[in-house]
């Protein structure tokens, strides 16, 4: 790498007009380290100082089909000569809508958003119209988006914890009032007798069971067998609403997301970030009665909800995912990766495990594959971010913290996993012998 000196130059002047140099918390990688980038073309980044990154991050998942696919930028670039924003709607909309539907199991009605935080928001607002209860049940670690109802956490660290048989939701910012934290059951992802004990004593409080059916806030931990299964049971049972958020899942794991991939029916399903290859849009959506409720007391709306470049890239994304084997490519280059990493991390000798879907995984620095979060927390993610951050200074771009998966796209090519892997070993030899002594390394 060429260093990082023009970064460096952005965030002082950045920092001047933007908290900590970002217009996001999770793009701030401190004073020396945060990146701007200059363009992204595939499966790969360059940032200000012309430093080259094979790209597994692809902006925490959308770019399924790689960066400024010509197919969608292009057809971003004919609608947005029509016009853009009208207050009233467009042909694009139903035509999306009845992509969505036809590609979705379950999903027979859809609304647009520009953000997967908003399409949980208002799927919650519905289910609590609907269920006329107010509690919702969601699980450890997993993320729903930046809006006051889902920003808890559990068994943090340090000193701040709570059992897992019985978790204490915990705010993950300041200004979330007390009140909406009453409204929160927190229990342990993957655990089904705590789910049954909760929701026989619970049930007629709670409006929304909310659930990833993949751990994607924890490096894409899997669901076991039954799991899902048993909330849609408990669900059924007792008139509350399963809500599946596919923010990171729909249209990735699968044409018709996890809904296909599992086997497993939500009430209501949350998409954005593969919809669009990397433009801003995102959609909610569901059973018929449950989405016939908006409008009918139920508000949803927003100046950009619809909008045309995020219909026309959605429009053109679906396209491309329906008739094309490029979800195929992904899985294919996700299980040459992952065959890869376990080839060169067993000649290291240390305790390790990769695991998830092969569109979206990781590894852990533990010797049992992570079932829940607090599995993830008693990993070695020191190790794992010594190793990160030095692929990241040889060109290989995962997320810095072992919460994010590694993301697959349809634009990485064989090379890439052979340089990757390349740049991995270099990464292991180094870190390894750095810290001989402290992980008895042989």
């Amino acid at each position: 790498m060429v260093g990082l000196t023009k970064s460096n130059a952005l965030f002082e002047s950045a920092a001047k007009v933007l908290p900590l140099g970002v217009t996001s918390n999770f793009r701030y990688w401190g004073p020396a380290k945060t990146r701007y980038i200059e363009r992204g073309k595939g499966a790969h980044l360059w940032d200000v100082d012309g430093n080259r990154y094979i790209d597994y991050r692809l902006g925490y998942g959308p770019a399924i089909l790689g960066h400024s696919d010509e197919r969608v930028d292009n057809a971003v670039s004919e609608a947005i000569r029509l016009g853009q924003n009208f207050a009233m709607s467009t042909t694009l909309e139903q035509e999306v809508a009845r992509k969505i539907v036809a590609m979705c199991p379950g999903v027979e009605m859809v609304r647009f958003t520009t953000s997967g935080t908003e399409a949980t928001m208002h799927a919650i607002r519905l289910a609590r119209a609907y269920t006329r209860r107010e509690k919702i049940i969601m699980f450890e670690g997993q993320f729903h988006g930046l809006h006051d109802y889902v920003m808890f956490t559990s068994a943090i660290g340090g000193d701040v914890h709570s059992s897992r048989y019985s978790p204490v939701a915990i705010p993950v910012s300041s200004g979330i009032p007390e009140a909406v934290r009453n409204l929160v059951i927190m229990l342990p992802f993957n655990d089904l007798e705590a789910l049954e004990d909760e929701v026989e004593q619970s049930w007629h409080e709670v409006a929304a069971i909310i659930v990833e059916p993949i751990l994607g806030n924890c490096g894409g931990i899997l669901p076991e067998p039954g799991w899902l299964e048993l909330i849609r049971r408990m669900c059924d049972e007792n008139g509350i609403v399963m809500i599946m958020d596919e923010v990171k899942t729909g249209f990735r794991v699968a044409r018709g997301g996890a809904q296909e991939y599992f086997g497993v029916t939500a009430d209501l399903v949350t998409y954005a970030k593969a919809l669009g290859n990397g433009y801003p849009v995102a959609a909610f959506g569901g059973k018929r009665d449950l989405m016939e409720q908006i409008g009918q007391g139920v508000s949803h709306g927003g100046t950009f909800a619809g909008n045309r470049v995020g219909m026309a890239a959605a429009n053109a994304t679906l396209d491309i995912l329906a008739n094309t084997n490029a979800l195929e490519c992904v899985a294919e280059r996700g299980r040459e990766l992952q065959a890869a990493i376990t080839e060169i991390l067993e000649r290291t000798r240390l305790p390790f495990t990769v695991s998830g879907h092969p569109s979206m995984f990781s590894f852990w620095f533990s010797e049992e594959a992570p079932k829940e979060y607090r599995d993830w927390l008693v990993s070695n993610r020191t190790l794992y971010e010594e190793v990160a951050t030095g692929l990241i200074e040889r060109g290989i771009m995962p997320e810095p913290e072992s919460r994010e998966p590694w993301f697959m796209c349809a634009a990485h090519t064989q090379q890439d996993i052979s340089d990757t892997a390349n740049a991995l070993e270099d990464t292991l030899r180094e870190v390894l012998h750095s810290v001989a002594a402290k992980y008895a390394f042989v």
